[in-house]
């Protein structure tokens, strides 16, 4: 069974790896992710891990197709990955101190196009961070490529006061869902 994850991401693979899923090819999926007007978290990363994965197999239909979505949830709005410095800097001023939500939406396709999504949250909440830790993190570059600008694996674990949910979650991959989801359209390892 020829196994695709939708995905430029190293961190989704090395996670699929870690459960004996790795993937036959990796294929960046082109597709628009800008949220539309009025769209909710949830219904954000659905849609793109649905246009993701349906990218990919419509190029290699003949395979399991997985792809995902993760985003940052505070205050009701979505936060993206930092365009640069100082938008890290802002995103990571926001989170310093405070509770929120991160989502990942999680579409896998069989070669028969079975379709199944899951959209799997985990609330975080960081300690109250010093000027210094903020410059410090910013000049890792963690940040880059981040969701919410913020890399739990690395530096910014230190930070983190409070996780309820998938820890994985938080990395880009939700593990158990996506197995889950996986058998559940028919593949096995």
């Amino acid at each position: 069974m020829k196994l695709i994850l939708a995905s430029s991401s190293p961190r989704r693979r090395e996670l699929l790896t870690s459960i004996g899923m790795t993937p036959d090819q990796i294929m960046s999926p082109d597709v628009d992710e800008s949220p539309l007007k009025g769209e909710g978290v949830r219904e954000y990363v659905k849609r793109i891990a649905i246009l993701k994965a349906r990218a990919v197999h419509g190029q290699v239909s003949d395979a399991y197709v997985v792809a995902a979505d993760t985003v940052v949830e505070m205050g009701g709005k979505i936060v993206l990955k930092a365009k640069d410095r100082e938008d890290a800097l802002s995103i990571i001023h926001r989170l310093s101190g405070r509770r929120h939500k991160v989502y990942t939406g999680v579409c896998v396709l069989s070669p028969q196009e079975k379709e199944a999504c899951k959209i799997v949250l985990t609330r975080l909440t960081l300690k109250r961070l010093t000027t210094q830790e903020i410059e410090d993190y910013l000049h890792s570059k963690e940040w880059e490529d981040k969701a919410g600008a913020f890399s739990i694996q690395g530096r910014g674990g230190k930070f983190v006061k409070f996780l309820s949910g998938s820890y994985t979650n938080v990395l880009g991959l939700p593990l158990y869902e996506t197995d889950c989801l996986l058998k559940g359209v028919g593949f096995c390892v």
